[in-house]
C-alpha cells in the first residue's frame, strides 16, 4: 500500500512539475510576442529575395518562439497577396531553423551539472543541425529550380476546395489561462514575463530531473524503450502525432531535453522523434491555409509539409547523412560543457545575432514605414474572404512553436 501511495505521490509531483514547465514555456513565448510580434510581422511583409527571406523566417520565429505562428502568418500574407509562393518558401525554411531556439534555451537550465548539461545541450542542438542540413541541401535546389514550390502547387490542386478545420489544443486550454494570468501580474511587461518564464523553467527542470532520476526504475525505462522509442520509424510517428495534437514542436522537443539530460533516453532515440515533430508541426499552417481557401496559401502550407518530409527521408534515410547531426551535436555538447559561456553565445548569435547581421548587410531589415506600407497595400488589394482568413490566423496563434 505504501508503495502504491509513493508511486501516486511521485506521479502527482511529476504532473505538477510538467505543468509548471509548460507554463514557463508559454510565458517565454508570450514575452517574445509582447516584445517582438510587430517586428516579426513587419519582417515577413518586406522580404525581397530568397536569401533575405530565409533569415527573416529564422529571426521572426526566434522572436515569437513559434514556427507555427510564423508559418500561419506567412500563409495569411500569401492569401492576402502580400507574398508570392516563391517568396514564402524560404521564410518557411528559416522558420524551421528558428523553432529550435526554445529547446536550446531550455537546455541551458541544466548548466549547473556538467555531464547532464552536455547531454541536454546535445539533445537540443541535434535538432538545429538537422534543420541546417535540410536547408543547405534544399534551399539551393529551390532557388535554382523552384522544385518545392512547383511540387506544392501540384499537391495543392488535390486539396483545393477543402474547408478549414479547427483543431482543439488541450494543452493550450490548460496552460494558457495560467500563463496569461501570470503575465498580467507583471503588467504585460515582455521583460518581466520573460524573466518569470525562465525562472519557472529552470526551477521545474531541476526538480523534474531529480524526480525522473529517483523514480526511473528498470521497469519504467524498459517501458519507454519498448514503446515510444523502440525504433526510428516509431519515434518519428509518435513525434508527428503528439506534435500535431498539441500544435507545437517546441513543447514536444523541449520536454525530451530533460529526459536526455537525465539519461532516460539517448540522443539516437531523441533524434527521430524531433524529425516527427518537424512533420507534425505543419498541421497548423495547413489548417490555416485551408481556412483561407486560397490556392496559393494552400501551396505554401504544402511546401512546408513537403520540405520536412523530403528532408527526413533524405537525411535520416541515408546512414552517413544521419550520423552527421548526431556527431556535430555531441561535439558541441562537449565544448559547451567545458566552456558554458559559449552555449549562451551560441544561442544569442545563431538565432538573433547572425540573422540580424546578415539582414543588415544585405539591406533586408525593413523600416517601420516599409512594413506599414506593405500591410496597407495587402489590405487594399486582398479580397474580403482572404482578409478574414488572415485575421483568423493571427488572432489565435499556437502558444509556442510549433510548429515546426
Amino acid at each position: 500500500m505504501s508503495e502504491r501511495f509513493e508511486s501516486f505521490r511521485r506521479a502527482l509531483i511529476l504532473v505538477a512539475l510538467l505543468y509548471g514547465f509548460f507554463v514557463g514555456l508559454d510565458l517565454m513565448g508570450l514575452s517574445f510576442k509582447l516584445m517582438g510580434s510587430d517586428l516579426a510581422q513587419t519582417l515577413l511583409t518586406t522580404t525581397t529575395n530568397p536569401f533575405v527571406g530565409l533569415f527573416i523566417g529564422l529571426l521572426a520565429t526566434s522572436l515569437v518562439q513559434s514556427s507555427s505562428t510564423t508559418t500561419s502568418i506567412t500563409v495569411g500574407l500569401v492569401a492576402a497577396g502580400a507574398l508570392t509562393v516563391e517568396g514564402a518558401v524560404p521564410i518557411i525554411m528559416g522558420a524551421n531553423i528558428g523553432t529550435t531556439v526554445t529547446n536550446t534555451i531550455v537546455s541551458l537550465g541544466h548548466v549547473g551539472r556538467r555531464g547532464e548539461f552536455e547531454r541536454a545541450f546535445a539533445g537540443a542542438t541535434v535538432h538545429d543541425f538537422f534543420n541546417w542540413m535540410a536547408v543547405l541541401i534544399m534551399f539551393p535546389l529551390q532557388v535554382t529550380t523552384g522544385f518545392l514550390s512547383r511540387a506544392a502547387l501540384g499537391l495543392e490542386s488535390v486539396l483545393e476546395g477543402v474547408g478549414g478545420v479547427q483543431l482543439f489544443n488541450p494543452l493550450k486550454a490548460v496552460v494558457r489561462p495560467a500563463a496569461e494570468a501570470l503575465s498580467d501580474l507583471t503588467g504585460a511587461s515582455g521583460t518581466l514575463t520573460l524573466a518569470l518564464g525562465i525562472t519557472l523553467i529552470v526551477v521545474a527542470l531541476k526538480l523534474l530531473v531529480d524526480v525522473l532520476r529517483s523514480g526511473m526504475g528498470a521497469r519504467t525505462d524498459l517501458l519507454i524503450q519498448k514503446t515510444l522509442f523502440r525504433n526510428g520509424i516509431t519515434a518519428i510517428a509518435v513525434g508527428a502525432m503528439v506534435t500535431a495534437a498539441v500544435q507545437s514542436s517546441s513543447i514536444t522537443t523541449s520536454i525530451l531535453v530533460p529526459l536526455v539530460g537525465a539519461g532516460a533516453i539517448t540522443l539516437e532515440q531523441m533524434f527521430p522523434f524531433t524529425l516527427g515533430a518537424n512533420i507534425g508541426t505543419t498541421i497548423t499552417a495547413i489548417l490555416a491555409a485551408l481556412a483561407t481557401g486560397e490556392p496559393a496559401a494552400i501551396a505554401v502550407a504544402m511546401a512546408h509539409l513537403l520540405f520536412n518530409l523530403i528532408a527526413t527521408v533524405v537525411i535520416y534515410g541515408i546512414p552517413r547523412l544521419r550520423a552527421l547531426p548526431l556527431y556535430f551535436a555531441r561535439s558541441l555538447g562537449r565544448i559547451a560543457a567545458e566552456r558554458r559561456t559559449l552555449a549562451i553565445a551560441y544561442v544569442a548569435m545563431l538565432f538573433f545575432g547572425l540573422p540580424l547581421l546578415l539582414l543588415a548587410a544585405s539591406g533586408g531589415l525593413p523600416s517601420n514605414d516599409a512594413g506599414d506600407q506593405a500591410r496597407s497595400e495587402a489590405a487594399a488589394e486582398s479580397p474580403s474572404d482572404s482578409q478574414a482568413g488572415i485575421e483568423d490566423t493571427e488572432a489565435d496563434p499556437p502558444p509556442l512553436d510549433t510548429s515546426r
